[in-house]
């Protein structure tokens, strides 16, 4: 057999082969604080949208890794992005963060205000980008569930959620609005207006019902 045939044959083989081959699952990384920290646990909302795709037999589609540090901010997001985001080679990034930066702020004098906020937030996605990932932005919860925005940090929550719906349009992200969503929630669900205890357990971290819709909403950008 000379060595062109012989090319050809291995070639051919390994079309072959790869024809055999599934569809390589979506790695979808979900970057952010100690509420994805926690959404990797048992009833957390990672794990549940797990449950969601092994029922709808999609098992072999998805990868769904979790990145969540409890207290960080979206600039300890930028210091360890290399190492707990790039480094897994995702298709996709959620990013979820703004609660500390906020939080932070108003208790410990140690957030992230308003401008650098931006500035590290579009340097954490333009790094996402270079890699030919996709990026999902996400706007921060609540921090207090009262209706009628006489939560403390309503108005910094309000600001930062602003930001980053302008930023996803302007280039053209993936959007989950859980802060309209969990407002509009909690309108309908909260007539006592108590500050906890619709869709979190302390004002911020999700309890059961917040985590089944966390769930729901991040499955609709990622389905």
């Amino acid at each position: 057999m000379n060595s062109k045939l012989m090319l050809l044959t291995v070639f051919i083989g390994c079309l072959f082969l790869l024809s055999f081959r599934g569809d390589k699952k979506k790695k979808i990384v979900f970057f952010g604080d100690s509420i994805t920290e926690a959404g990797v646990n048992k009833g957390g909302y990672i794990d549940v949208l797990n449950q969601e795709i092994l029922k709808q037999g999609l098992a072999d589609k998805y990868d769904l890794v979790g990145a969540g540090v409890s207290g960080n901010k979206i600039y300890d997001l930028y210091l360890r992005l290399e190492k707990d985001v790039l480094e897994k080679h995702p298709d996709v990034v959620v990013i979820w963060v703004g609660v500390n930066d906020v939080w932070h702020k108003a208790d410990f004098g140690t957030g992230t205000d308003y401008d650098k906020y931006g500035k590290f937030y579009d340097a954490v996605v333009k790094k996402i980008q270079a890699t030919g990932a996709k990026v999902v932005v996400v706007t921060p919860a609540a921090i207090g569930e009262r209706t009628d925005y006489s939560n403390s940090q309503d108005g910094d929550l309000n600001m930062y959620s602003n930001w980053i719906r302008q930023y996803a349009a302007d280039n053209h992200l993936g959007l989950v609005d859980l802060r309209k969503s969990f407002h509009e929630y909690s309108v309908a669900n909260n007539p006592k207006n108590e500050d906890r205890g619709i869709l979190t357990t302390d004002r911020v971290h999700l309890n059961v019902k917040g985590n089944a819709f966390v769930a729901e909403e991040m499955w609709k950008a990622i389905k």
